[in-house]
């Protein structure tokens, strides 16, 4: 197998397993009641509980319809809290409850040990050529997404 090949092999089977493993490592027992997706929108809200519908669905790009929908659940589930602003009764913040902070931090630490565990493994001279090497794949999707004309459709949250 040649590089291309090799490259094209590993960075399609990480992206899965990435996503799989995440889920299985994230969702636990006490978590049960929400998804993957539902914790990346709880990642999006952040802790500083100035979030809005639109800033948050902007974040993750998705429209707004389908952030409501989520964040129904959410509120459901007692992990986020709606609060309208009182200067202008047309803007939503949305917050994380106690819970919601709860599985923040989970989610937090489940990233932190896996960048530990990649940097870990590596010299101090080989960090900047991953951190290259990440922000030319970054750049990539960004830009092919922006090609697609697809900024808010059928995105993966």
């Amino acid at each position: 197998m040649d590089a291309y090949e090799t490259i094209n092999d590993i960075l399609v089977n990480l992206f899965n397993e990435i996503w799989k493993l995440e889920e299985e490592a994230i969702i636990t027992e006490e978590f049960s009641d929400i998804t993957n997706n539902d914790m990346h929108i709880i990642e999006a809200i952040g802790l500083s509980g100035k979030s809005t519908m639109s800033m948050v669905a902007k974040k993750l790009g998705i429209t707004a319809g389908s952030l409501t929908t989520a964040v129904n659940s959410l509120v459901n589930k007692k992990y986020v809290v709606r609060k309208r602003s009182d200067e202008d009764r047309r803007v939503v913040f949305i917050g994380l409850t106690p819970k919601g902070v709860k599985a923040y931090d989970h989610h937090k630490d489940y990233h932190m040990q896996m960048t530990g565990a990649v940097i870990e493994k590596l010299d101090e001279d080989e960090i900047p050529v991953l951190l290259k090497t990440l922000n030319g794949l970054s750049e990539f999707f960004r830009g092919y997404q922006k090609k697609d004309g697809n900024e808010t459709r059928n995105k993966k949250i």
